[in-house]
């Protein structure tokens, strides 16, 4: 959470700056969409049940809906088509295809389903069919004339606009792929095509430097598929394409300029290269001595030293960097409560919790604060106090394990026993779940609290 008040893109700034900093091996990020992911499920949905009715009609030839899986079959056989050969000759090509479909011989069934089509050449679903097998078989250009068959025959069979697009951008075939893509990916009704455009999207709009519309799908993918991992990998690596684009653009354009030493700065303090950090915002300072934020990124860079090397000074710098920026910007919520953070870690209980309740009264939601006030009250017997902090504490943040943990504390302390068990379940269950790795505190966010060393129920 930013309790500064600054220029609302400087959330997205810095994860530029951040971002940028781990890709500067540079060079352009290509995506490639796992292909063994490509489900032919998802374009064979529609059909089966048409062509199931029409081939019984035929021959009394029985065909389970979830044993045609991958049949793509769509619409009613038309009885032309069927008598162009023997109904027999057709089911049987049909059933040993479907078979070697639903055993993933893929192989076999385009085999079976070649010589179906060659036995039935005008029949639009058959050539769907192959087309997706040839997909699957990463045959991008058969399945590209075989789709464009389907079409010519049946020009509205379901999903096969999407499936062109995706060949062709296998292909990489990316113009012509684009407006294939962009219709699956904004008006395909079934979730996993539409994922599967999106992602082919970025593909096709990095290859031809589109960025801006890469994060534009991007972001709308994220929003689509928020818990995805294979979408968070490669929208996050758009991401710091972009970033890294934009930051060599503003070296070129203006590489003495304030911000490009604001860059610097904070591509450092990601790194913990802390003397480079320290060397660039201090530069700052000599040309605007009271630019926002800056004494604020020296403190954290100060104190993200003392963590590392034990030294007295470096602690006693960050709290002094952390007034000056308070003096400089009053409002700035993120230096209040660093300074109070290291306040109470020096055990001066009295001054962090002034410091915490200053912070609140500007900032309510301030859910680090009010887990460290809390944590404060606690240490002074003040349970009473404590509890309806920490109540909004995981209200506002409820996967916040030290909140938890400090709430069953509290709970205990007033004799509240069902709240403290209930309190215990909570943090035991993020506790098991977080590693241990990314509980510390990450770029651009304010010192968490922390457990106790040992936390004992």
């Amino acid at each position: 959470m930013d309790h500064q008040r600054h220029d609302p893109h400087n959330r997205a700034v810095q994860f530029a700056f951040e971002a940028a900093s781990r890709y500067t091996s540079g060079g352009f990020l290509k995506l490639a969409v796992q292909r063994q992911r490509f489900s032919i499920r998802a374009f064979t949905a529609d059909y089966a049940p048409a062509w199931r009715s029409a081939l019984e009609f035929q021959m009394n030839f029985t065909l389970h809906a979830g044993v045609c899986l991958l049949l793509l079959l769509a619409c009613a056989w038309p009885r032309a088509a069927a008598s162009q050969t023997a109904p027999e000759d057709a089911a049987a090509l049909a059933a040993a295809g479907q078979q070697a479909m639903g055993r993933g011989d893929y192989a076999i069934a385009e085999e079976n389903f070649h010589h179906l089509a060659q036995l039935n050449p005008n029949v639009a679903e058959i050539h769907a069919t192959l087309a997706a097998i040839c997909f699957k078989r990463r045959e991008y250009d058969q399945a590209i004339r075989e789709i464009r068959t389907a079409q010519r025959l049946r020009p509205f069979l379901p999903k096969l606009d999407s499936l062109l697009g995706l060949s062709l951008a296998e292909e990489g075939r990316y113009v012509e792929a684009l407006p294939h893509l962009d219709k699956g990916f904004h008006q395909a009704g079934d979730l996993e095509v539409r994922r599967m455009c999106g992602l082919e999207l970025l593909r096709a709009y990095s290859n031809l430097a589109r960025d801006a519309d890469a994060v534009e799908i991007s972001l709308a993918l994220n929003r689509l598929y928020p818990n995805d991992p294979e979408v968070l990998y490669h929208t996050g690596r758009i991401y710091g394409n972009f970033a890294y684009e934009t930051l060599e653009k503003l070296h070129d354009t203006a590489p003495g300029s304030l911000w490009m030493l604001q860059a610097q700065g904070e591509a450092n303090e990601s790194e913990k290269n802390w003397d480079g950090a320290i060397v660039a915002f201090n530069h700052i300072l000599t040309i605007d001595p009271s630019r926002p934020g800056i004494h604020y990124h020296l403190g954290r860079v100060y104190m993200g030293r003392f963590r590392g090397t034990g030294k007295p000074q470096d602690r006693e710098q960050a709290m002094r960097e952390f007034q000056a920026e308070l003096e400089n910007d009053p409002s700035n919520g993120n230096a209040a409560y660093e300074l109070a953070y290291l306040e109470a870690e020096g055990e001066d209980t009295t001054a962090a919790a002034e410091q915490y309740e200053r912070i609140l009264k500007e900032y309510p939601d301030f859910e680090e604060a009010l887990v460290g006030l809390a944590g404060l009250e606690l240490t002074v017997q003040k349970a009473d106090r404590a509890v309806p902090l920490l109540e909004r504490a995981v209200k506002i943040r409820p996967d916040d394990e030290v909140a938890w943990w400090r709430l069953a504390q509290a709970y205990r302390a007033v004799g509240n026993r069902e709240g403290q068990q209930q309190a215990l379940a909570t943090f035991t269950r993020i506790h098991q779940v977080i590693p241990e790795s990314m509980r510390g505190p990450i770029v651009d966010a304010v010192t968490p609290q922390h457990l106790d060393a040992n936390p004992q129920r």
